[in-house]
């Protein structure tokens, strides 16, 4: 009797212990009741029948599959080696356990395949150069595929695309020849745009002296012009204050014709063979009489041969 009742206790503890089932916090339960789908458990303690139950534990944290590396052949049939990493996560844990046997395989053979068929579209240059077309394109083809897994792809990286040795050599001497080439372009330029600003600093230079030559031109001429115009008003000045100096003293016309006969042996100096007098003078007229007078008192300065004449 004690024996069965320790086999029953132990019985009960064990039937206990199997009915118990722990999920974790990132895990789902999936129920199946002999054999067929029931329910699904979330994270915590649950419990079911044991012998006629069991639970299925699904991840459900995004994971990462590594591709490994594949030769492709691009579109210009170059053999590339590409290495992947794809970034996958459960949405269904229902899904994934009954319509996928293996989803990792799956995965990675359907990245292998649409990797091969996404590069083989391309040219090398293309592959090498857009890489994120690449990965959207994998993400694109892969999550449609995978829909039906229960599975979302949330992101596909390319690591890295290897060419051949033959095609990296011939690639850095076209690198090196382009690089070399933007230098000497580049170089050819700043020489050309210093002879333009040479040329053009020369030509400034020109322009400046010409103006400024020019300037000094101008500023001669026109101090000589005032210069003129002052001696000019100095001398009718000068004219205004003998005038009125004469006639505020009131000369006589004997004093009038001796100050002309002077003036007339200025103008003479020796040179001139005609004299030509003004008859709009009545005080000249008056004195005609003593000027020839005067006349012999005149210095030797003047030639015999000198005529006076009158002219109106």
């Amino acid at each position: 009797m004690e024996l069965l009742i320790c086999a029953m206790l132990i019985f009960v503890v064990v039937f206990i212990a199997n009915s118990i089932k722990i999920v974790r916090q990132y895990e789902k339960g999936i129920i199946e009741t002999l054999g067929k789908y029931t329910s699904t458990k979330n994270s915590g303690a649950n419990i079911i029948i044991p012998m006629f139950q069991k639970i299925l534990r699904v991840d459900m944290r995004e994971r990462v599959i590594d591709v490994p590396p594949q030769s492709v052949i691009t579109k210009d049939n170059v053999s590339v080696v590409v290495d992947a990493i794809i970034y996958f996560q459960v949405t269904d844990p229902v899904k994934v356990i009954y319509n996928i046997e293996n989803f990792a395989l799956a995965a990675l053979k359907l990245a292998q395949t649409n990797l091969r068929n996404v590069i083989g579209d391309m040219e090398l240059d293309s592959t090498l150069t857009s890489r994120e077309k690449i990965n959207t394109q994998l993400r694109v083809v892969m999550d449609e595929a995978t829909d039906k897994w229960g599975v979302k792809v949330t992101r596909v990286e390319i690591q890295k695309i290897d060419p051949p040795k033959d095609i990296t050599d011939a690639m850095s001497k076209q690198m090196k020849a382009e690089r070399e080439k933007r230098a000497n372009i580049l170089e050819a330029e700043g020489l050309r745009q210093a002879a333009i600003l040479k040329a053009e600093g020369a030509k400034q230079a020109v322009i400046l002296d010409a103006e400024a030559i020019n300037e000094k031109q101008v500023l001669e001429a026109t101090g000589e012009a005032e210069a003129i115009k002052k001696v000019a008003e100095a001398e009718k000045y000068k004219i205004e204050v003998i005038y009125n100096a004469i006639h505020d003293g009131k000369p006589t016309s004997d004093l009038i014709a001796i100050k002309y006969l002077e003036a007339l042996e200025k103008v003479a100096n020796g040179q001139a063979t005609k004299i030509f007098l003004p008859l709009d003078t009545v005080g000249i007229t008056s004195a005609i009489g003593g000027i020839a007078e005067l006349f012999r008192n005149i210095p030797n300065n003047c030639s015999k041969n000198t005529q006076f004449t009158t002219k109106k």
